[in-house]
């Protein structure tokens, strides 16, 4: 993996690359779908930010049917990790981020449960 530090710090400067980030790495793996309702974003605006995390190394994906679910790409270099999980860790607790999960685990009709 050729992840570089500006590549990390550039996607996650940007708050909806960093709380899909963050959400991620709380709760896994979420399709699309689960990525814009938690972050009230149009499908096209969050594919478009996981188009980039992905470019870069950050995020893997896998197509299941007519869903695509991501997640945070498991070969990132051991320095990105520690970055991601201390950043969670410190705002796991502290609005948006507490308010995506929220809103993740109060959505109707999620993947694996039902269609949305």
């Amino acid at each position: 993996m050729t992840l570089t530090a500006d590549d990390l710090f550039s996607a996650l400067s940007h708050p909806m690359r960093l709380r899909t980030i963050v959400l991620l790495s709380q709760v896994g793996e979420l399709c699309v779908c689960e990525l814009s309702s938690a972050l009230d974003l149009s499908q096209p605006v969050i594919s478009r930010h996981l188009a980039q995390l992905k470019q870069i190394g950050l995020l893997s994906s896998r197509k299941q049917g007519l869903w695509v679910y991501y997640q945070l790409n498991v070969a990132l270099p051991t320095w990105a990790t520690n970055i991601i999980e201390t950043t969670r860790t410190g705002v796991i607790t502290t609005s948006p981020y507490q308010d995506d999960v929220t809103t993740l685990t109060n959505m109707k009709d999620r993947p694996n449960q039902a269609c949305c």
